[in-house]
């Protein structure tokens, strides 16, 4: 089944899972390189991070792109890519 035969609301929701899950590696990883708590790399774990956020951030312009969108539908992926984005270039930023 393709990515598009969903309906917005499943998207939207896989989009939220993808983008808490890849925050949350993030911010492990960074709080991992300022405290030190495990001697372990965290550079597979901050790029996993990126991915999960882009994936979420994907599915989210994936729902905005859709014809016949109901406004709060619209707006909650707007709010989504918003998020996302900012997180990513914290992030980003943050190495």
């Amino acid at each position: 089944m393709k990515w598009t035969d969903h309906s917005d609301k499943t998207l939207l929701q896989r989009s939220f899972l993808f983008g808490i899950t890849g925050i949350v590696l993030c911010t492990l990883s960074l709080l991992n390189t300022y405290f030190q708590v495990v001697a372990a790399p965290m550079g597979p774990l901050n790029g996993v991070g990126f991915a999960l956020q882009l994936v979420g951030l994907s599915l989210a312009v994936l729902v905005i792109r859709k014809r016949k969108l109901a406004p709060e539908i619209k707006e909650k992926a707007k709010k989504m890519i918003l998020v996302l984005g900012v997180g990513l270039l914290f992030f980003i930023l943050t190495l």
